[in-house]
């Protein structure tokens, strides 16, 4: 059975078997999509060890994709490759460096892209772990619990303030509509 799954999500089979014949052999059970919308469900419903995501993919980009997993804090631990001919078209969406995944430009030889694995596996092991899954979804320990308590209710009092004010905004546009009102007459 196979100890890693790794995603490989691109419209093109080239690529596709490009990619596989390129990662190492063994206990590694490549997964593909050929849509962002078929690659997503495969994230979700697989957890893979490594996603490798083309950024223009058919039915829902590579940029909404990446989207979702920014989303979902359970999926930030998944290293992330995105693979484009264009890097242009992310950087107009995500500047460099690269905080959270890994770029490699196609076409790639096999070495640079065992270096972007690496280096994507590297940001998601620094990569700050979300509160809510610290624990990996189990009983949280008293310092995690004290921690969001304490930011709900910091949470809960900006609301109250931000209330406060869209009052504020209410009695103040009620009073401009009378006064407009008043100066029509």
């Amino acid at each position: 059975m196979a100890t890693q799954k790794i995603l490989v999500i691109d419209d093109s089979k080239v690529i596709r078997m490009r990619v596989k014949e390129m990662l190492p052999q063994g206990n590694v059970e490549i997964i593909e999509a050929q849509d962002g919308v078929q690659g997503l469900n495969l994230i979700r419903a697989e957890q893979p060890s490594l996603i490798m995501l083309d950024f223009l993919l058919p039915k829902m980009s590579g940029w909404e994709v990446y989207q979702e997993i920014e989303k979902s804090p359970e999926l930030h631990s998944i290293p992330l490759v995105v693979m484009s001919g264009r890097k242009e078209e992310i950087t107009e969406k995500l500047p460099e460096p690269f905080k959270y995944f890994s770029f490699v430009g196609k076409p790639f030889e096999k070495k640079q892209l065992i270096e972007a694995i690496q280096d994507a596996t590297k940001k998601a092991r620094s990569r700050p772990v979300a509160a809510t899954s610290s624990s990996g979804g189990g009983s949280q320990s008293g310092g995690d619990n004290s921690a969001m308590e304490a930011e709900i209710k910091a949470l809960k009092q900006q609301m109250s303030k931000m209330n406060n004010e869209i009052e504020g905004l209410k009695k103040q546009l009620v009073q401009l509509v009378g006064f407009i009102k008043q100066k029509l007459k």
